[in-house]
This record gives structure tokens, sequence and C-alpha cells, in this order.
């Protein structure tokens, strides 16, 4: 039997093309209604794309996320307030967005990490018009018009991360061309937001994404005192589902009237040594016995508490592909993350050490103390949307609340 093979020509779609102010844009399927729409960067760079979403201008930091999936899960997140979110994979869109909570509605869906999207903005290749899901409820076009939230299609989102990842601080500006507002970012925040290039690492901002009040989630002989200073939904679906009873307390609670087993510092957005007094509450529990664990903010927090300093990465750390290592074992892991903030090395105390650090710049990753249950992680354990490698880290410290405290053994 004899082959012949045939070559195959592949065209590069010109979506892929950087689409800067002065070429023409693109117009997609269906799209003709948009209004064209333009990202300015604060080095200079001006794109032009086509707005989905709600005509209203914005601006925050720049990063990006690789997830192929949980677009929702990401826009949800509240460590992405103030951000300009760059999707890198291609299409997004394609299978909605899920069912919606409502204001009412006391449990946590799946597809979401809080009850609005926080992004400042979202940067998208080509969004997917027409969604196959069995769950989809409406395309993420009309989702984000409905949140309030602009986004441009269109442009060239890899160099977009090429530029994100070598200019320090990079900050952009959304701006659609018949604009009929600011995206609200509260009365302290919009008129910044309005005035030009807004920074979220510049203001404190912890109040914007945590909650405003005390609520007890689960139920359990095992409770947990949850620190919200942006957490994902997924932290407390898993604290949950291991048997525990979750208080979700707001970031300025008097942590001395909490009952609780053990602590839980979450993630959110900004800058560590803008937070308030919460550090030095922190402090104060240094010095019990009841375990804590803290998750990327909630990590930095705790090292500062601990004494250590923390600074502002030249980059950061973005994507679902950041590798990891365990100290002082051959154990390595793929995390999830989002941060431009680490724990200086060489500020730690001696009574603490790393736990992890990041396999490509070797920095720290995760601390713990040498003798006490105290520990932390830069990364996300709880996924949604990203890697599972680490999720034992919930659930060791859920063992270990149960053990150090009996009566918190279900």
């Amino acid at each position: 039997m004899r082959y012949i093979f045939v070559p195959i020509r592949f065209q590069v779609p010109k979506v892929l093309a950087a689409q800067y102010e002065e070429t023409p844009s693109m117009s997609f399927r269906g799209s003709q209604s948009r209004q064209k729409c333009t990202l300015m960067l604060s080095d200079g760079h001006r794109f032009s794309g086509e707005l989905i979403g709600a005509p209203l201008r914005s601006s925050g930091q720049m990063v990006f996320t690789t997830g192929m999936v949980g677009y929702s899960e990401a826009m949800t997140d509240p460590s992405y307030f103030g951000q300009i979110l760059v999707f890198t994979y291609p299409l997004i869109g394609n299978y909605g967005i899920p069912s919606l909570p409502n204001a009412t509605d006391s449990s946590m869906p799946r597809g979401f990490e809080s009850g609005q999207v926080h992004a400042a903005a979202v940067i998208l290749t080509l969004d997917s018009q027409e969604a196959f899901h069995w769950n989809s409820c409406q395309s993420l076009d009309s989702w984000l018009a409905q949140q309030g939230v602009p986004g441009i299609v269109g442009l060239d989102t890899r160099h977009l991360v090429h530029l994100i990842r070598q200019t320090p601080n990079l900050l952009g500006q959304v701006v659609p061309a018949e604009p009929t507002g600011v995206r609200p970012f509260g009365p302290q925040l919009t008129p910044l937001v309005q005035e030009g290039y807004f920074d979220p690492g510049a203001h404190e901002i912890m109040h914007m994404v945590s909650t405003a009040e005390r609520r007890l989630l689960g139920k359990g002989r095992t409770r947990i005192g949850l620190v919200d200073c942006g957490v994902k939904w997924n932290i407390v679906r898993q604290l949950v589902q291991h048997g525990c009873e979750v208080e979700l307390l707001p970031w300025d609670t008097d942590l001395k009237s909490v009952d609780c087993n053990g602590w839980l510092f979450s993630n959110g957005p900004g800058d560590p040594t803008k937070t308030g007094r919460l550090r030095y509450q922190l402090a104060e529990l240094l010095h019990g016995e009841r375990p804590i664990l803290g998750i990327c903010l909630g990590h930095q927090i705790l090292a500062l508490a601990a004494g250590a300093t923390t600074s502002r990465m030249q980059y950061g750390h973005r994507s679902h592909n950041q590798p990891v290592y365990q100290v002082g074992t051959r154990r390595g892991a793929i995390t999830s993350q989002n941060h431009g903030y680490i724990v200086d090395d060489a500020s730690l105390p001696s009574d603490w050490e790393a736990w992890f650090r990041n396999a490509n710049d070797q920095t720290i990753e995760g601390i713990r103390h040498k003798t006490k249950p105290f520990r932390s992680v830069q990364f996300h354990p709880e996924a949604a949307g990203g890697p599972r490698d680490t999720g034992w880290i919930l659930d060791q410290f859920v063992t270990e609340v149960q053990s150090l405290c009996p009566s918190a053994s279900n």
C-alpha cells in the first residue's frame, strides 16, 4: 500500500496579531454593533480592540492567568480586585456562565469564588458568543455587562503577557469609545480610577473585599476562625467538607472575641503592609498554641506578624503553572498564583523557617514555625480553578487542629 502525504497549510488567524491604536481593529462574527475600546498602558503602549461587557472606563494593575478553564472562578476571585485580568488562553467563554448566586443566597455555588466580579476589567483574544454547556446560564459578554465590568476582545494577549513580565508594576486603562461612566470601586477609590492609572498596591483595599459581618457556615465540633481578607469560596467549601464549623470574620474583627479551635487567614488583594492593625492582632495569637494557617495574603500577614518584612516583586508570580518544592525534600508541586509581594528571606526570625520555595527563582513560597503549629503558603492549595497538587495542606491543617484540640474531634 502506498501513502501519499499532502502538505496542509495553516493560516494564523489575524485575531492573534497585536492591535495597536493606529491599526484597524478586528471585526468579529456578530460583533458589528460592538464599539471600539482602547487599552492604554503606563509604559506608553496602546492597543485597540472591541468592547464586551459594560461600556465603562476602568483602570488597574495588569496581570494574567494561564488557565484554559475556570474563567468565572478567576474573575470572581477577590484577589483580583483592582487588577485588569488578561487571559492567555485564546478562547474564553465557550461553556458560558453557570447559574448565578443571588443576594439572599447563603450557599456558595460552584463556578464562583465570590458573589461578584472583582477584576477591574478583562482582556481576551476572542470571546465565545455561543456557549454549549448544560449548566450555562448566560454568555460571558452579558454577564460582564450585568456585573458592570468592561472587557476588550481582539488583542494579542501573548504580547501583553510579554509586556507584563518585562515591565515592573505595569498599569492599564480600559477606555471605550463611548463610555457611560467609570467602573465603581467604592466612594473612596472610584475618583482615583477616573483620574488615571489606578495602582491597587498603593491603597488600603481589604475593606472592599472582606465580609461586612460575622457568619457561621457549616456544622461540626471543629470550629475554624476564618479571617476574610478576600477569601475564595472554595476555602470555605473545603473546610465545611472536612466537618468544620467556619466562622467567617471581617478583616477588622477583634480576634480576642472569637472562640475557635484554629485560625485561617485568607487570600486577598493589595500590599500586606496596608492591612491596618490585622498583623498586630495576629502577632498576639502567636503567643498561644492554636494552629494557624495563612494563604497568599494571609501568608504575608503572618510573616509580618512574626517579625519578618515583605517587599514588592519586580514582576510578580502569575498563572496556574508556578512550580514550588517543599524545602528539605524532593517533593514538588505545580500551583496557582497571583501575587506581587514576597517575604524577604533575610528577615525571617530564627524560630521560623522556609517551608516551600519557588523552583524558578527560589523565593519563599511558605513558612512555618519550628516548634509551634503556625504555617502559611503563598500559593492557593484550594485550587478552583487551578492545580490540585497541594490540596493536602488544608487536609493536614484540619487534622492538626483536631489532634491538638481533642474537643474539636468529630
